[in-house]
């Protein structure tokens, strides 16, 4: 999801910036570009600024909006005024118009809506396009049957077998035919299969660690930022009020009770997740997952197929070649999640979708669909601070919800604390805050965390993922993410919050103010740019019964 960020002012793109961070997209920022600049970046929602002296003069949106390639691009503009500046943007053909100053939870909102009022369009057109098509083709086959035999007649007959081949190529597309070779859906994505195969593990997952380093530096310093901000304007305020007089003295006071309301809050919600990491912190646990196949005929292991020199094929498309009864490894997957102890004899909570990875995945489900048997190999846990995993195995699915869970084969480490599961309908409120632990991106936001000298020294040297996970355990480097935010809607089956997370991050104990579970991680939205959802408690309590 594609956010360009045009001639937008320093506090207003530090504004917009802080709203966006951790949502999942793509955000390019830019000054001064012409039609064709912005057409080469392919944004989807194009956020720009304007004053009310110059928004009579923003003909770069009607140029934008006159484009047939750029009609569904969605544009927002913050103006600086109220009503009437924001009715002028929307008569040059902004699609929505927010005045700055605003709030960081209001504008996430409406670029996500954005996103929403997009997606019918893009459809609509990729379906008139192939109707388009259809038409042509019924048109060439009125003429041939309107007209007599002769040598104009078979002129058409290859106009129509080109045209037939546009529709079912445009049908494929569409995802209409789910007619592919058995040979053709044994092939796996070089992403998923990267880790076990070792395809580029050293150079990949060292860039991705370096990736994810730079997403969780920008949370950490839009968290601190927002703390600073609100800091110097108290201060600010107070300076003012000292020095007004009676006319402005009450606006300003007014400001000032408002800005340390919002600090005395951020606050307190801070000193909220605190108690949680050291309460908590302990229990929660990541899962690495490893899944391995079998070919349903004949019940051998899929490999992967490997050239004279061991090394993986891959055809010109990126994909690993998959065999049977080869000389390769066998094809393995591996998947991280979060858990959280739930019970003093060692049972751990989390996800249907971690304990079974290929359970509504769409990459696996291609192999499981066309031939292949799915089944985990071995469930590894890891506690923070403890030198080594602890084998489990599966214990039970809910059929009612995305929740499972995990029963150690050994022991619960002694500073494992059991967590309080909260069901009462008034531990969960629209608004209330919550904080979120867990291992979002898995290994690689482990080695983010751990530093580049300290990633490269573990992760550089091998290919094995087994061993980087016993290294990063016994340098005790394995503990989870804190994030927080609030409940943006409480539903039947699911609770919709805000607090930044994603893969890895699923089964991830969701906490109230009280510092008790109120959900289980389970699904980031991408569509709407960072909302996530929970699955309420109540279904891993049916679970324990």
């Amino acid at each position: 999801m594609r956010v360009l960020l045009l001639n937008l002012g320093v506090d207003s793109l530090q504004a917009a910036n802080k709203s966006l961070a951790g949502q999942g997209y793509d955000v390019a920022t830019h000054r001064g570009l012409a039609v064709d600049q912005v057409l080469e970046l392919s944004p989807e929602v194009l956020v720009t600024e304007a004053t009310p002296s110059d928004l009579s003069c923003c003909g770069l949106i009607t140029q934008l909006k006159a484009r047939p390639e750029t009609e569904s691009l969605k544009i927002v503009m913050i103006v600086q005024g109220g009503a009437l500046e924001r009715a002028r943007a929307l008569d040059l053909g902004a699609d929505d118009v927010i005045s700055f100053p605003f709030e960081a939870v209001e504008f996430a909102s409406r670029i996500r809506a954005q996103f929403r009022e997009r997606k019918p369009q893009e459809e609509l057109k990729t379906m008139l396009k192939y109707a388009v098509q259809r038409e042509h083709l019924a048109d060439i086959v009125l003429q041939l049957l309107s007209h007599p035999l002769g040598k104009r007649r078979f002129w058409l007959i290859p106009a129509i077998f080109v045209l037939s081949a546009a529709v079912v190529l445009a049908a494929i597309d569409l995802g209409i035919s789910n007619r592919r070779t058995r040979k053709e859906t044994r092939q796996l994505r070089a992403e998923i299969a990267r880790l076990s195969t070792g395809l580029g593990q050293q150079g990949e997952l060292l860039h991705r660690a370096e990736f994810t380093r730079g997403s969780l530096e920008a949370q950490s310093q839009s968290a601190s930022t927002i703390r600073d901000s609100l800091k110097a304007q108290s201060e600010d305020l107070r300076k003012k009020v000292a020095s007004a007089g009676d006319a402005d003295a009450d606006s300003l006071k007014r400001q000032l009770a408002d800005t340390q309301r919002r600090l005395k809050l951020l606050e307190s919600e801070g000193k909220i997740a605190e108690t949680v990491v050291h309460d908590y912190g302990p229990s929660v646990c990541l899962l690495h997952v490893v899944v391995e196949f079998l070919d349903k005929q004949s019940g051998h292991p899929i490999q992967v197929a490997v050239d004279a020199g061991g090394k993986p094929q891959v055809d010109d498309k990126g994909m690993v070649q998959l065999d049977l009864g080869g000389a390769g490894p066998h094809l393995q997957i591996d998947v991280f999640g979060t858990g959280f102890v739930v019970r003093r004899d060692g049972k751990i909570m989390t996800n249907h979708h971690v304990v079974e990875p290929w359970w509504k995945d769409e990459d696996m489900k291609q192999l499981v669909d066309h031939g292949a048997t799915a089944y985990v190999l071995t469930y590894e846990v890891y506690f923070p601070g403890k030198v080594e995993g602890v084998r489990a195995k599966l214990d039970r699915i809910s059929p009612m919800a995305d929740v499972a869970t995990l029963q150690l084969e050994s022991p619960l480490p002694a500073n494992s604390a059991v967590l309080e599961l909260d069901d009462r309908n008034e531990s969960t409120v629209t608004g209330d805050p919550v904080v979120l632990i867990g291992y979002p991106t898995g290994i690689e936001g482990i080695l983010a965390r751990a530093g580049t000298d300290v990633a490269q020294k573990i992760a550089g040297g091998t290919e094995d993922v087994n061993d980087i996970m016993s290294q990063l355990a016994s340098q005790r480097l394995i503990r989870p993410t804190t994030t927080q935010g609030h409940i943006g809607d409480v539903l039947e089956d699911k609770i919709v919050y805000d607090a930044a997370t994603t893969s890895g991050g699923s089964g991830g104990p969701l906490f109230n103010r009280d510092g008790k579970v109120i959900g289980i991680n389970f699904a980031v939205l991408r569509d709407f740019g960072g909302s996530n959802l929970a699955v309420p408690v109540k279904f891993a309590k049916d679970l324990l019964r």
